[in-house]
């Protein structure tokens, strides 16, 4: 009964400002950007490397079959997430559970 016996705008003084600096919010977009140079670095290496590999060959013996480029650095790049899968998955399940942790003292003035 005590919820219906209080005016609409009684509590409005108790209403706390939520501040949110440059500060965090260049940290949140470092520590993202990093999580995804992080996660994106493993395949993004292997398909380079296989890449070059396979260009080297191409120039040696001058074959010049699009698919022979093709089909290697799309395994590697498939085997490359599998072995890196779990490395991955732990870089991302890390940053969010950061990133959820971190919500009230985001909104929380110090």
């Amino acid at each position: 009964m005590e919820f219906y016996d209080r005016k609409p705008c009684q509590d409005i003084q108790d209403v706390k400002v939520v501040y949110m600096t440059q500060d965090k919010i260049l940290d949140l977009i470092r520590d993202g950007l990093m999580t995804v140079i992080l996660c994106a670095a493993p395949p993004l290496a292997v398909g380079l490397s296989i890449g070059v590999l396979v260009s080297i060959f191409q120039a040696v013996t001058s074959i010049q079959e699009p698919t022979l480029a093709f089909i290697p650095k799309i395994l590697a790049v498939l085997l490359s997430l599998i072995f890196f899968g779990p490395f991955i998955l732990s870089t991302l399940t890390g940053y969010f559970y950061d990133l959820l942790s971190s919500i009230p003292e985001l909104l929380v003035p110090r």
